[in-house]
């Protein structure tokens, strides 16, 4: 499964979820608001697409919106609060992607643009 991670500048979370998460799926991230934002092809690339807050999942269906409704997004609610590989940060993308798991995020039951901000 090719999964896309997204966050504001692509420096920290979607970055750290990127490297911690690529013996698991193919991954790669990308920010919205950087010098190299990001792309149509960026997107038709993913099978899943993860951000970290709703926001970007909002900005993604503005500046994209077929894409928006072609793929899945899910949100980790993951506050713009941590630094690269920080261990807190390690620690909460761990848990938020391993209950997805459980959830079927990687079977395809999950289906629709969910918010997942208790998980």
């Amino acid at each position: 499964m090719r999964v896309l991670f997204v966050c504001n500048q692509n420096m920290h979370r979607s970055k750290t979820a990127e490297e911690l998460f690529k013996d698991r799926f193919k991954t790669k991230s990308a920010g919205l608001f950087n010098e190299n934002p990001i792309t149509k092809k960026e997107l038709d690339w993913a099978d899943k697409v993860i951000v970290m807050e709703d926001e970007q999942r909002k900005e993604i269906s503005k500046r994209f919106p077929k894409q928006y409704l072609q793929k899945q997004i899910l949100s980790l609610n993951v506050p713009d609060i941590f630094h690269f590989n920080q261990p807190k940060l390690i620690e909460l993308l761990n848990l938020k992607v391993n209950n997805l798991l459980q959830l079927g995020f990687d079977n395809g039951r999950f289906r629709s643009h969910c918010l997942i901000s208790k998980l």
